[in-house]
């Protein structure tokens, strides 16, 4: 069998169409709806206008959230447990993002209602408000009767520590983490690589050990762009999650008849495969899925400059966790070649979703305002003199100028030629042909 690269899956026909829209990524590829998940999406897309991508990754989460910490694959030594990060970006508000939840949701009542109705929840503000909700026991010294110090619970811990966050304003979340004190992007974090966390403060005492924490945000691009800043970036909280390019796939004015649709047979499939998920332990790959991990490893752990890379900077990490679910969902804890080939197809939707979201981004706002600025200049291009007036009104410190044209020009987004002059050569700044094709 061939390995599928990235960028080699066939297109399906269940993804939303891509409208005039050029840079829009193509229709998730077919392999991505392999088995319960795929019957599942095959059932509910004709009766909604909710995009299937968003539908798809949405079932994936909620499985693996629902499944707890007791499936898990290793890898260099760690534990990954298969709770997913994931945020649904439309071009505009009318995504149709919340719609495909409540589909989503509406099935899984019948198939876990106590999950649905005790772990998903909304409202993340903060890291110590994450951590109170799937908290350990809190234990106090506190002095007896006879004046002996003792060990007495003060507050009582949480049994369940699953938690599926809904953000349908994910823009808030990010405006939150802008605050200096706040802690919710380090939380967020820790939750996602072990399920440990706590925070350094004196006044936060609460701590979480064992929490299984998965968010599906809502945003639309322009919010996205404009709110993730170079830090959170930087530092690994944007590529904990998997960004997805989500828009209205059909116009529906009555309605679709998703009542008359009979979910019996599904519905005990994913009864069966939580059963079976909630207790398999270590997930490992088959011999013929281990061949065709190594041939697109390289691919997948190779950095990319700019914000794009920055937000996808785990690509492979995310592939085992989806790969791990689609095994799952088969009642297997043997991963084969459809489970990775799946995992690789729902992947490649999220690299073209982050290419279209991100562009040629770097995350820097000195440099992609210059970006701009280059694009709009041409084959004229721009000097430093011009740069510095047009674009900042000479309000950048000669250094910050020079540090955000040295980041457009590792990102390959540049490119430099010298100039003769009667003094010192002159610097003519472009944009790549990357950029402006």
């Amino acid at each position: 069998m061939k390995p599928a690269s990235v960028m080699e899956m066939q297109p399906g026909p269940k993804s939303a169409t891509t409208g005039a829209d050029s840079n829009y990524p193509k229709p998730m590829s077919e392999a991505a709806f392999h088995g319960v998940a795929g019957e599942v999406i095959q059932m509910i897309e004709p009766h909604t206008e909710a995009d299937s991508a968003a539908l798809l990754f949405q079932l994936l989460a909620a499985f693996g959230n629902s499944i707890g910490r007791n499936a898990y694959m290793v890898a260099d030594g760690a534990r990954h447990c298969l709770n997913f990060f994931g945020v649904l970006v439309g071009q505009s508000s009318k995504g149709r993002k919340g719609t495909s939840w409540n589909q989503i949701g509406r099935l899984l009542t019948r198939v876990d209602e106590d999950w649905v109705k005790s772990c998903v929840t909304s409202g993340l503000s903060s890291g110590e408000g994450l951590i109170w909700n799937v908290r350990d026991a809190i234990v106090a010294s506190q002095p007896d009767d006879e004046g002996e110090d003792e060990d007495v619970i003060v507050h009582q811990g949480v049994d369940d520590k699953r938690l599926f966050l809904i953000e349908g304003e994910f823009a808030n979340m990010l405006r939150v983490m802008e605050r200096g004190a706040n802690t919710l992007s380090p939380i967020l974090r820790q939750a996602w690589d072990t399920g440990a966390m706590r925070t350094m403060t004196k006044k936060s005492p609460a701590q979480a050990t064992n929490a299984h924490i998965s968010i599906i945000g809502h945003i639309t691009r322009d919010e996205l762009r404009r709110l993730l800043n170079q830090t959170e970036a930087a530092n690994g909280f944007a590529n904990r999650f998997c960004w997805l390019a989500v828009k209205r796939s059909k116009c529906l004015p009555e309605g679709g008849q998703i009542d008359a649709v009979n979910f019996d047979g599904v519905v005990d499939k994913l009864k069966c495969a939580i059963e079976f998920a909630s207790n398999a332990g270590e997930v490992k790959r088959g011999e013929t899925a281990s061949e065709l991990w190594r041939a697109v490893y390289p691919e997948l752990s190779e950095g990319k400059p700019g914000l794009l890379g920055a937000v996808t900077g785990r690509a492979e990490a995310q592939v085992m966790r989806l790969s791990a679910v689609y095994a799952l969902l088969d009642c297997t804890s043997v991963i084969g070649p459809a489970h990775h080939l799946a995992a690789m197809a729902l992947w490649s939707y999220c690299e073209q979703s982050a290419r279209w979201i991100f562009g040629t981004q770097t995350g820097d706002k000195n440099a992609d305002r210059i970006l701009v600025a280059l694009t709009e200049a041409g084959v004229a291009g721009m000097t430093r003199t011009e740069i510095s007036e047009k674009v900042f009104q000479r309000n950048l410190g000669g250094d910050a100028l020079g540090d955000a044209l040295h980041i457009l020009r590792q990102a390959g987004l540049t490119n430099l030629t010298k100039e003769v002059t009667a003094g010192a050569p002159s610097e003519r700044w472009h944009a790549s042909r990357e950029v402006t094709n």
